[in-house]
């Protein structure tokens, strides 16, 4: 019984970590403002966050397709939840598939009028819950100093190749 309540004694400890509390409020606060961004989307534009995301990609490359494998690991996505995703967007004429110009085997994906029209009115959407939910409750010294502590953090990532 002894061991037992050691080892429970440090899983507590452990449990209670400041990294893993930090960490937890990280992770919270992402998915919750996530949410808010789907809901909206979903409630004002008909798309789904995931959709919009696609949507930026492609709007930002304006002429080029991406593939969907490029989509897919920019969203951290499956073959087959990308191909799901890209199937249903498709169907509701938000996006294309076109054939490679310089590939036959490959089939490139990019907006259609109505998704470019989605992605304009949905940006809107997006910008108002972010700076909502994301800029307003922080001094815009909290701000600049969070958002280039993100992006240290995202670039420490890159570097650890994983």
């Amino acid at each position: 019984m002894g061991a037992e309540k050691r080892q429970g004694g440090e899983a507590g400890r452990a449990a209670n970590s400041a990294l893993v509390r930090d960490f937890g409020l990280l992770i919270k606060a992402a998915t919750r403002l996530e949410l808010r961004i789907d809901a909206a989307l979903r409630q004002r534009c008909g798309i789904s966050h995931t959709m919009f995301e696609v949507l930026i990609r492609l709007c930002r490359q304006e002429g080029e397709g991406v593939s969907q494998r490029q989509l897919a690991d920019d969203l951290t996505l499956t073959s087959s939840g990308i191909t799901r995703l890209i199937d249903r967007m498709e169907e509701t004429g938000l996006v294309r598939r076109v054939p490679s110009p310089t590939d036959r085997r490959s089939v490139l994906v990019e907006p259609a009028d109505r998704g470019r029209t989605a992605f304009v009115d949905a940006a809107a959407v997006h910008a108002e819950v972010v700076e909502r939910y994301f800029v307003e409750p922080l001094s815009q010294a909290d701000y600049t100093r969070l958002t280039a502590a993100l992006d240290r953090i995202d670039k420490s990532l890159d570097d650890t190749g994983q």
